[in-house]
């Protein structure tokens, strides 16, 4: 079959051929510039395949965790359909065997999550509260669900920038919060929602969009520390998918009254700002009547959660083998070996369970990350357990 001769093969052809010529390996990898290691390498290829072997081979890097070729996949299965009462570890030795050579086999921990997402693994256990994504909910009742959102930022008349961080009941179209920060940063967003929290109670869920902080694009199942805290806090997590501002509707259309008359004009500096912003919530809460409420005033129909916030509370894994805590660089450390998880669990604790030969099912609170395997220190996240991507770029 021919080949097209790019310019690093053509060096590739001069190199060997100075060393047919009878020049030794140390004084043509120095004129080229190039480790005795490489050039056993290149003249170790060209001995076993001849001159094609000098050809450019592609360095895009097989990902795995979420591109792996649907014939490893389908072989996968198909292997496993063979042997049923083989594990992960076996199926991939099998893999090893039929397909040795230049096609990387996948770690143990990816066969197993590909079995899985199969359903041909069997659970170790069953929870009727697994999280099997997160279709909207409709929150009928006051506290069913918030929606949060930061309302476009603008300048103020001293220059500096307000992000105002606004929460309302979904049921009662109650205003919960209306605050003029100077960031969408999470350090300034937590302590708004601990004040929100002691003062109001506990929703069921939290809606919002997929930016920060309520949402990371690098953490794992773009999950943030905020988002995080709400897990912990036994509050569910609602994404509405990227350019789909409906989906969280009545909060939006809060907003549309709120920048209508509260940031035409804006005030001098964000004390004033917050000023008219709790003048707004005030009447908007007790005075403006909503349709939609049969012309009652969302104060009217909004009574604080009966979920008192007491700080988080202890979690356990009394089904794992063992929990584990996340280092504050995001890192978990099993049989002296240091495996990346994320930093937005950092101080979380995780439950471990060994499932198969060294393969440990890895979860946080009752929600399965994925599956660690010993040998490649490696995370293989499943399917995504908190519902649809929380990426930005989804």
């Amino acid at each position: 079959m021919p080949w097209k001769v790019s310019s690093v093969m053509e060096e590739r052809l001069r190199f060997v051929a100075r060393l047919l010529d009878g020049e030794s390996m140390s004084e043509v990898c120095r004129c080229f510039g190039i480790s005795r290691k490489t050039g056993y390498k290149i003249f170790n290829r060209y001995k076993q395949e001849g001159p094609q072997a000098l050809c450019d081979r592609a360095r895009r890097p097989i990902r795995y965790a979420n591109q792996l070729p649907d014939q490893i996949e389908r072989m996968i299965v198909r292997l496993k359909q063979e042997k049923p009462h083989w594990g992960a570890r076996k199926i991939r030795e099998l893999l090893v065997r039929r397909l040795a050579g230049d096609v990387r086999i996948p770690a143990k921990s990816t066969v197993h999550a590909v079995l899985d997402r199969h359903g041909l693994v069997q659970r170790a256990r069953t929870r009727s509260n697994k999280a099997k994504g997160t279709p909207l909910s409709t929150g009928r009742a006051p506290n069913d669900l918030w929606g949060v959102d930061f309302k476009g930022e603008f300048k103020l008349g001293n220059g500096r920038y307000c992000y105002p961080l606004t929460v309302s009941d979904h049921a009662s179209r109650f205003i919960l919060a209306c605050e003029a920060l100077s960031s969408t940063k999470q350090a300034s967003a937590i302590p708004v929602f601990q004040r929100l929290f002691q003062e109001r109670g506990l929703p069921d869920a939290i809606r919002s969009d997929n930016g920060v902080p309520f949402a990371s694009p690098n953490g794992l199942y773009n999950l943030s520390r905020l988002s995080v805290w709400w897990l912990r806090l036994g509050i569910a997590i609602e994404r509405i998918k990227p350019g789909c501002p409906q989906q969280n509707g009545r909060h939006e259309r809060m907003h549309l009254t709120l920048k209508k008359e509260t940031t035409r004009p804006a005030r001098e500096n964000a004390l004033q700002q917050q000023a008219r912003f709790d003048d707004f919530v005030s009447e908007f809460n007790a005075e403006r009547p909503h349709e939609a409420l049969a012309m009652k005033c969302p104060g009217e129909v909004y009574q604080p959660s009966t979920k008192r916030y007491d700080g988080l509370p202890d979690v356990d894994y009394p089904c794992h083998d063992r929990d584990i805590l996340v280092t504050s660089c995001g890192r978990i450390c099993m049989h002296r070996k240091k495996i990346n998880i994320s930093t937005v669990l950092a101080g979380q604790r995780l439950g471990i369970k060994e499932i198969d030969d060294g393969i440990w099912l890895t979860s946080f609170m009752h929600y399965d990350l994925g599956y660690i395997d010993l040998e490649q220190r490696t995370l293989q996240t499943i399917d995504n357990p908190f519902g649809t991507r929380l990426s930005p770029m989804s």
